[in-house]
Parts: C-alpha cells; sequence; structure tokens
C-alpha cells in the first residue's frame, strides 16, 4: 500500500461515571461540499441533566514527510473574520433528552482541501467558559453532579472542507496479485464497508472498515488466493458498489 493517510478519531474521556450529561455528535466523518459554506453539525444528549458543550476547532496540517499536526483555528490579525472554519456558537447547552447545533462557517480560500478536528467538550460551566447562566444556576448545576458518579464525555469528529472546484478522478490497477485505486482528483474519496470474504463460504468475513484516501494518495491490498474482496467507493454523492476476487 502506498502513503494512505487515514484520519483517526480522537475521543476524549473525563471522570467515570453512571448518570449525568450524556452527548452523541452522531457521525465522525462530515464533508463540507464544493458549493456549501456552511454546516449544521447537531449534538445530542441522552442524559438526565444538561450539558454545557465547548466546540474546538483545529486544523490538521501535513508536514512535507506527511506527519499530521493539529494547530488551533486563529482569528485573522484584524481581529474580524478567521481563514478556517468557526464553530458558531462555540458554546452549546443542551438539556436534558434534548438536541442542540452548532453551524460551522468556512471562512477563506477553497482552492484546496482543508482538514479540521472539532472536539465536543463537556465541561462544568465557570464564570470565564461564557456560558449564559447566573452564579446560582452554575452552583446549582455543580450540586447536582457532585449528588452521584458522573461521566462525561467528549468526542473528536474530522470535518472535510472540499475545494471550490472539486474534481473525482479515481484510477484502478488491477492485477493477478493486487489491487490498489489512486485517487488522481483534488478532493478525498471514501472506501467504505470495506471486508474480505471467502468464496466459498459467506460467513468467513474480516472486519469490515472504513478509509479516506486524500488527494495523490493510493488505497491497495494483497490479494489472497479465494478471497472476494466488497467494498464502496464514494466519490462525493456518487456511490459505486465493487467486488474483486481472487481465486
Amino acid at each position: 500500500m502506498n502513503r494512505l493517510f487515514l484520519l483517526s478519531v480522537l475521543s476524549v474521556f473525563c471522570v467515570a461515571v453512571q448518570a449525568g450529561p450524556q452527548i452523541n455528535v452522531g457521525t465522525v466523518y462530515d464533508y463540507l461540499d464544493a458549493d456549501k459554506s456552511t454546516y449544521l453539525k447537531r449534538v445530542f444528549n441522552s442524559g438526565d441533566s444538561t450539558a454545557f458543550v465547548k466546540v474546538n476547532v483545529l486544523e490538521i496540517v501535513y508536514d512535507a514527510d506527511g506527519t499530521p499536526r493539529e494547530i488551533p483555528v486563529e482569528a485573522a490579525a484584524d481581529g474580524a473574520s478567521r481563514n478556517g472554519v468557526m464553530a458558531s456558537p462555540a458554546r452549546l447547552i443542551v438539556p436534558a433528552q434534548g438536541m442542540q447545533g452548532t453551524r460551522l462557517l468556512y471562512m477563506g480560500e477553497r482552492d484546496r482541501e482543508r482538514y479540521f478536528r472539532l472536539r465536543f467538550v463537556p465541561v462544568v460551566p465557570e464564570k470565564e467558559d461564557d456560558f449564559v447562566v447566573t452564579s446560582e444556576e452554575r452552583e446549582e448545576y455543580k450540586q447536582s453532579l457532585s449528588a452521584g458518579v458522573n461521566v462525561m464525555t467528549g468526542f473528536g469528529t474530522v470535518f472535510f472542507v472540499r475545494p471550490k472546484n472539486a474534481r473525482f478522478e479515481t484510477a484502478i490497477y488491477d492485477s493477478d496479485s493486487r489491487y490498489e485505486l489512486r485517487n488522481n482528483g483534488n478532493t478525498v474519496i471514501i472506501i467504505d464497508e470495506f471486508k474480505s470474504c471467502s468464496l466459498t463460504n459467506e460467513t468467513d468475513c474480516g472486519a469490515t472498515t472504513k478509509h479516506h484516501v486524500l488527494a495523490d494518495k493510493t488505497f491497495g491490498f494483497d490479494k489472497e488466493q479465494g478471497r472476494e474482496y466488497r467494498f464502496l467507493l464514494i466519490e462525493g454523492g456518487t456511490r459505486k458498489a465493487l467486488k474483486v476476487a481472487s481465486r
């Protein structure tokens, strides 16, 4: 396999518990299409108390050797705008058994694809957090959490921002021993529901996996005799079901 970049998903674990806020951010990969500038991300709370959630945005950049780094998205020098993604609001008050949304707004040029890490972190509100609550409400919330053992788990997702002129071009190289898909376009493609199954035993299948193949990168695998490889090739809104057999 050539250099394949898989964008990992970060999960943040806080104090262990049984009750309290329990958030769910839905899908861990989201995509901003070329003709869109905003994206609504919903945060759900299946717990029995209000969740106060901070949304942090970092950009994922790659060094010359392909090593990823995460850097905060900062305001521009004039303080008026950003070059990247902004979450609005960046502080969410999600009621128990309820939902709140934050709108992800992209600002800046769209001449290349960019990648962002979004961290959704439940917190106990403090004065400096900018949550719109009174001191009395803040203390009441802290006391309600301290009444039992509470778990507050945060999640990280990856947000792909496609370039303005997104172009999909996937080249397939198929030999007797190896199969490769090269992304010759300028935006990410997805290999979804990938699994290897026996040609003679339908129940003999490997784990189902998902892979993101960035522009100019390749996803590939060596064929094993008697196995069939099944997956979806997703190029934006186009989905193709493919099978590759090795007899």
